[in-house]
């Protein structure tokens, strides 16, 4: 029931900007907190960044004054810009969603590719 799609990554340099781009189907996006996680090589998943359905953001500690969560509730998409990109950001980037603080749907999608070099 629930798609997502990601896009946007890329390969960038150190203190470049990549923004990406999760397209939503099968929720009711405008009552769905939607939230965006990373996993790199050998590591957990983990929380990058999140939105409720009222626009409250979340950070993590890592990325907090670099990376941007918004949504565009006419277009089902959650973004998320990041800037001053670090080697340690490298990881695939996956959106996700839910209704309920802390739950998310079992359902992931594909991912993109963030490569930072250094």
């Amino acid at each position: 029931q629930v798609q997502l799609v990601e896009s946007g990554g890329g390969l960038v340099q150190s203190g470049g900007s990549l923004r990406l781009s999760c397209a939503a189907s099968g929720i009711i996006f405008s009552v769905a907190n939607m939230g965006w996680f990373r996993q790199a090589p050998g590591k957990q998943r983990e929380v990058v960044a999140t939105i409720t359905r009222g626009s409250v953001t979340n950070y993590a500690d890592s990325v907090k004054g670099r990376f941007t969560i918004s949504r565009d509730n006419a277009k089902n998409t959650v973004y998320l810009q990041m800037n001053s990109l670090k080697p340690e950001d490298t990881a695939v980037y996956y959106c996700n969603t839910g209704y309920r603080t802390a739950t998310w749907s079992e359902y992931w999608g594909q991912g993109t590719q963030v490569t930072v070099s250094s």
